[in-house]
């Protein structure tokens, strides 16, 4: 790879053996960069690097990682923390996530992605509100002392113009249609979730403008023959787009085969719910007065209920070809393409052509990561061996 002094951006390259560009497989290419924009791939003219290059990964929910809880710690240490561990498992573009709290632990989670993304920090492009407004029945291990409706002091933190790209989780049955529509007003992505809402609610929640469901199946009202629920409408739905955590866990391999055949290309979009002991072998960690417990790749609470993930992207592209026999090709763009079209970045994310930041993640013939770079700079290489 050509490199150069720091502090000049002349072109720098990297000539692989395959590369997936988020449409279409290249042989021994080359891909040029300069100022953390692709300028160029083009067919490689020397020796190349076995593996594979695709886009990096885009991970829309991530509460924690190497160690940390960004509930628990919303400083900017944290979410620098948590991109360095995201980054060795491939992804290079993440939304920390807030999940149910105080209002003050949401403005002090506000302030810290502000100063992260005016600092420019690698790999943080914007905040996660998974509630406060969510649905008591369905609210997982949310703490219930701290669910509330929408009032003008979220309202006030959900205008904010530093926080990059921000996405609200609501249970409709809990915040109108009036109150979705506000909320898209002030440009925040709307996601349906943590809801015993029926058909219907949802139904009307979408028309006012929310365009997607939090970890699909999970927390959300069943569907059943006469009442669909959210799980119906977000399976019948076209328009809207659905995260998944492949985990293994969270959802039985047939229920994730029914929502990708039921959802169109595109969206269905890999999400890892990742908690703090993601990138270390931490086994518990403290949640809100009690603590998580891990055992092997499945986070609980105390009573027994999942509580998150330790999944990490790549993990997830895995379980998708390898489990569900998903084309390797329709897996990256579930954890690249797609995140990014759902997000609003797809102009700047996602894919691999010139014009683009260059977000890339270099596998092996395994899809474990060996390299990661955010804007062209290595973020994360993996030791040989």
């Amino acid at each position: 790879m050509n490199t150069s002094l720091p502090g000049h951006h002349p072109t720098a390259s990297i000539a692989v053996a395959r590369l997936f560009d988020g449409k279409h497989w290249h042989n021994n290419a080359e891909l040029s960069w300069q100022n953390g924009v692709i300028t160029a791939i083009k067919p490689a003219s020397g020796a190349v690097q076995a593996g594979t290059l695709v886009p990096g990964f885009i991970d829309l929910q991530v509460n924690g990682g190497g160690g940390v809880l960004f509930n628990t710690q919303p400083t900017v240490m944290s979410l620098s923390t948590m991109a360095q561990a995201h980054a060795r498992f491939g992804t290079t573009a993440l939304l920390p996530t807030v999940i149910t709290d105080s209002l003050a632990s949401m403005q002090q989670a506000a302030d810290a992605v502000a100063s992260a993304l005016a600092n420019k920090l690698p790999g943080i492009i914007g905040v996660h509100f998974e509630g406060p407004h969510l649905a008591l029945p369905k609210k997982g291990v949310h703490p219930a002392e701290h669910i509330r409706e929408l009032s003008a002091a979220e309202l006030a933190i959900y205008s904010r113009q530093d926080i990059g790209i921000k996405l609200v989780t609501v249970a409709p049955e809990n915040v109108s249609p009036a109150q979705i529509r506000q909320l898209v007003g002030l440009n925040v992505i709307v996601c349906l979730g943590h809801s015993n809402a029926d058909a219907a609610t949802v139904q009307a929640a979408l028309a006012a403008g929310a365009t997607g469901f939090t970890h699909l199946y999970n927390a959300m009202s069943p569907l059943t023959s006469r009442e669909p629920g959210m799980v119906g409408v977000a399976l019948a739905d076209a328009a809207s787009w659905c995260g998944v955590i492949f985990d293994g866990h969270h959802m039985h391999p047939l229920a994730a085969k029914v929502a990708l055949a039921a959802k169109p290309a595109g969206k269905l979009l890999l999400v890892t719910d990742a908690m703090a002991p993601v990138g270390t072998t931490e086994t518990e960690f403290a949640f809100f007065g009690g603590k998580v417990l891990r055992d092997g790749s499945k986070l609980t609470d105390e009573a027994g209920r999942l509580a998150g993930s330790v999944l990490d992207m790549a993990s997830a592209v895995r379980y998708a070809i390898e489990v569900l026999a998903v084309a390797p090709d329709e897996a990256l763009r579930m954890a690249a393409c797609y995140p990014a079209q759902a997000l609003g970045c797809a102009a700047q994310r996602g894919s691999l052509i010139g014009g683009m930041q260059a977000d890339m993640v270099l596998l092996d013939e395994h899809y474990q990561v060996r390299q990661s770079w955010i804007a062209g700079s290595s973020v994360y290489r993996a030791q040989p061996g």
